[in-house]
């Protein structure tokens, strides 16, 4: 089999550009190709090099990539439509699970998937750690949840969380139809279908109707068995009004769930986009003066491990949960805690706007003091606290109509300072319009970028700022 591959990687709304950036970086990754919620590449990376992905959610071994399929009324049709996506000769299918298998390694659950007349697999044993599963189910659930939220405006349906109900139905197909098949297997082999439709598809099929068809598909023409709760192998399909995606999820776990982190605070995926913004060397000295759990210095010490770690936090809460997660880490000589406030005041409270935003301006120059210059101050705000910061910083009427982008809702505020850096290049992905030298009223601070995000359900956005001068001088 040679090496290398197709793949597709899902991100949180507003991620895209940061994970395209990776991949090439990262992976030396070709024809890569970004939509909405989904970067696709080639890359003949080890697969222990695809997951240091920090950007990503999950990652696919890409099966089938094209144009969205002729919407109409007629359902036959149309699931007959989807299930050729997957017609083809045994030996294809057969190419396409040692590919994974290669690439999966020594995650994959059993030796012998290709053994001629297997016996029946053995369910878990009821010793399985339940509160694991529980927290790993929890986990996906939540990236799942994540990945709802990078095509607003679109019904998305996750066949993986409804299967569960028609369990019964699909495994009833597996032993009348697919009877046949079974008893003839040449193949140990488990799978499940997970299906999300949004758009026009969704208007007329449900992802549990493609789930089944296309797992009927599967039986009959590989003798593979359904399970739905312990699979050897998933099989994504998601369809929509752009395109049709077939995939293999690579790894169990998503991306974005490190491994290193033992108590989750901001999306591990934002913190690290936070930290990649703030352009940290070898040297610097690296400040987030609201560290919370400490996400954002944990993802930073991780990628950028040669520059000393600050985290400052009035919340003991806060920091004993940091504290935890920095050992978890083994970055006890990376990252030093501090019990300190911002101006001696709270900031502000998750998910809410209340009248400390009135010391932002305070903050700001605090933070322009401390910065050398050609350092850079990296901020996650919310939706109202974007909306005032335009007119904080930017010096006249005409500045402050430009505004980026909009967005709804409110979400947490968490903040990243670098406090040392140098003078790189800027950022790619924002309006040249937008950087041609939009000076602060701080004088000494240029807006060098600004990102809308989202945390699921609600927006943020990353406002990257350079010091460019002595603070008071232009």
């Amino acid at each position: 089999m040679a090496a290398g591959g197709r793949y597709f990687c899902t991100a949180g709304r507003g991620l895209e550009p940061f994970l395209e950036r990776e991949v090439r970086a990262r992976l030396g990754a070709t024809e890569v190709d970004c939509v909405s919620g989904k970067v696709f590449f080639s890359t003949e990376a080890a697969p222990g090099e695809l997951r240091k992905l920090r950007s990503g959610e999950r990652l696919f071994l890409l099966l089938r990539k094209r144009t969205a399929l002729a919407v109409s009324r007629n359902k036959g049709k149309m699931l007959h439509d989807i299930k050729s996506l997957f017609v083809e000769e045994p030996k294809y299918w057969r190419d396409v699970i040692s590919l994974w298998r290669n690439l999966h390694g020594c995650e994959g659950k059993r030796d012998d998937v290709f053994r001629e007349n297997p016996l029946p697999l053995k369910r878990r044993s009821e010793e399985t750690d339940t509160a694991t599963k529980r927290q790993k189910t929890e986990q996906v659930r939540e990236t799942v949840s994540e990945e709802h939220q990078t095509e607003a405006g679109e019904r998305c349906v996750v066949a993986g969380d409804c299967q569960t109900a028609s369990e019964t139905s699909l495994e009833d197909s597996s032993k009348s139809s697919g009877e046949e098949a079974i008893a003839n297997e040449q193949l140990n082999f488990s799978f499940r279908v997970s299906c999300r439709c949004s758009g026009a598809v969704a208007k007329v099929l449900t992802s549990q109707e493609i789930g089944r068809a296309v797992g009927v598909t599967l039986m009959k023409q590989c003798g593979w068995r359904a399970d739905l709760r312990d699979p050897d192998v998933e099989i994504f399909l998601h369809l929509n009004d752009v395109h049709c995606v077939v995939g293999i999820p690579l790894f169990r776990l998503p991306l974005a769930n490190r491994e290193y982190i033992k108590t989750a605070g901001l999306r591990s995926t934002i913190a690290w986009a936070m930290a990649s913004l703030a352009e940290i060397s070898a040297g610097a000295f690296v400040l987030d003066p609201m560290c919370g759990l400490g996400t954002i210095l944990l993802e930073a010490a991780k990628e950028w491990p040669e520059a000393c770690y600050w985290g400052a936090d009035i919340s003991d809460s806060q920091l004993e949960g940091a504290d935890v997660n920095i050992r978890t880490a083994g970055l006890m000589d990376k990252i030093e805690l501090l019990k300190a406030s911002v101006k001696d005041i709270p900031f502000g409270k998750k998910f809410k706007i209340t009248k400390d935003i009135r010391v932002l301006p305070d903050i700001l120059q605090e933070m322009e003091r401390l910065l050398r210059v050609g350092g850079t101050i990296v901020l996650l705000l919310s939706h109202d606290v974007h909306k005032r910061m335009d007119d904080i910083t930017k010096c006249s009427e005409r500045d402050s109509a430009a505004a980026i982008s909009d967005g709804t809702g409110e979400t947490t505020t968490a903040k990243a300072l670098h406090a040392d850096g140098n003078f790189s290049s800027l950022v790619n992905g924002v309006e040249e319009s937008f950087l041609n030298s939009r000076q602060t009223c701080f004088g000494s601070l240029v807006l060098d970028g600004v990102y809308g995000v989202s945390l699921g359900k609600t927006d943020a956005f990353i406002y990257k700022y350079k010091k460019i001068s002595t603070a008071g001088n232009q």
